[in-house]
C-alpha cells in the first residue's frame, strides 16, 4: 500500500517558517510545531493614558509583531497568527475539522508586558556631564494546549536598552528623549523567553492527522515546510479513549496503540499549501476508516 501525505490548506494571511535544510537520517528530526500568537496584551499604564476607549494598544500589537517574528527566525515553527481574542476558542474547532480552510494548531501562545520602565540617571562635573537613558521590560508568554484550554506552561523574560550621552567644557553628544529604547528593552525581553519556550514545544510530540483513504492511497497533513525528510519514519497509532478526570475536570486521553509504520519516499507540490509526501508501509496496515488515527514521529 502507498500512503500520501499531503498539506492542508490554511488562509492567504497566515505566516509560516521556511522549510529546514535537509539532512541525513541519522540527526535529530527537527519537525516544525504548528504552533499560532493569540492575543498580548499590555498590563502596563505605559502608553495607555492616550488611548481611547476601544482602541488597540500599538505596544500590545507591535510586541505580538516581535514575538511572531522571533519564532519564526528561530526556524524550529510552523507560525500562524490569530490576532483575536477568540483564538482559543477558533483553534478548538479548527482542530476538530478544518472548517474555515485554516490549518489548526497545536499550541496557542499568549503573551503580556508586565513591567515597564524609564529612568534617567546623570552626573553633573565642573566642565562636564554625563547622563543615560534606560527602559527595562518584563513580557510573560503562556503556552496553552488548544485541545484542553489549559495553559501548561509559562515563562518570563527580562530586557534593557540603555542610551549614555556626554558633555566636557561644552562639547561632546548630547540626546533628547529615545522612544526606541522601549522597543528594544521589549525586543530583548521577548528573546530572553524563547530558550525555554522552544525547549518546552519540542518536548511535546510531534504529530499530524491522516485526512482520508481513497483506495490504496492515504492523506495525511504534512510536508517539507514542517520538516518532513525522505528516510523518515513515523508510527500511525489507533487513539487511545478519552476520559474526563474527576480531579481536575479536564479530559485525558490514555496511550493509543500502534498499528503501523510508515517511512517517507518522495514530495510533491510546489508551495506550503500544496506540498506534500510519498510515503510506504514497512510495517503493520491501515484500516479503511482512519478517523481518529494519527501519524506520530518515533522518538
Amino acid at each position: 500500500m502507498v500512503v500520501l501525505l499531503a498539506a492542508a490548506s490554511f488562509a492567504p494571511t497566515a505566516t509560516f517558517a521556511q522549510a529546514a535544510p535537509s539532512a541525513s537520517s541519522e540527526q535529530p528530526i527537527g519537525l516544525k510545531r504548528r504552533v499560532a500568537v493569540g492575543r498580548f496584551t499590555n498590563s502596563t499604564p505605559y502608553g495607555r493614558l492616550l488611548l481611547s476607549p476601544g482602541q488597540p494598544d500599538p505596544l500590545a500589537t507591535q510586541s505580538s509583531d516581535m514575538l511572531v517574528n522571533a519564532l519564526v527566525t528561530s526556524g524550529h515553527f510552523f507560525v500562524f497568527e490569530r490576532g483575536d481574542l477568540g483564538a482559543l476558542n477558533a483553534e478548538r474547532v479548527l482542530s476538530a475539522a478544518d472548517a474555515q480552510g485554516l490549518v489548526g494548531v497545536d499550541t496557542l501562545l499568549v503573551g503580556s508586558i508586565t513591567q515597564l520602565g524609564r529612568r534617567n540617571e546623570g552626573k553633573q562635573g565642573f566642565l562636564n556631564s554625563q547622563r543615560q537613558q534606560a527602559v527595562n521590560a518584563t513580557v510573560e508568554i503562556r503556552l496553552v494546549d488548544v485541545r484542553t484550554g489549559r495553559v501548561f506552561f509559562s515563562t518570563s523574560g527580562a530586557g534593557e536598552a540603555t542610551t549614555e550621552t556626554s558633555e566636557v567644557a561644552g562639547f561632546g553628544s548630547s540626546a533628547g528623549y529615545d522612544s526606541t529604547l522601549t522597543d528594544r528593552a521589549i525586543s530583548a525581553a521577548i528573546a530572553d523567553t524563547m530558550t525555554n519556550v522552544i525547549n518546552q514545544l519540542q518536548q511535546r510530540a510531534w504529530f499530524t492527522d491522516i485526512l482520508r483513504v481513497s483506495g490504496d492511497a492515504v492523506f495525511v497533513s504534512g510536508g517539507p515546510s514542517q520538516g518532513l525528510r525522505a528516510g523518515q519514519r513515523f508510527r500511525v497509532e489507533a487513539p487511545g479513549e478519552t476520559i474526563v478526570s474527576a480531579q481536575s475536570g479536564l479530559p485525558i486521553t490514555l496511550p493509543g496503540s500502534a498499528i503501523a509504520e510508515i517511512e517517507l519516499v518522495g514530495f510533491f507540490g510546489d508551495t506550503p499549501e500544496t506540498e506534500g509526501a510519498t510515503a510506504r508501509i514497512v510495517h503493520g496496515a491501515l484500516p479503511q476508516e482512519v478517523t481518529g488515527l494519527r501519524v506520530v514521529e518515533i522518538r
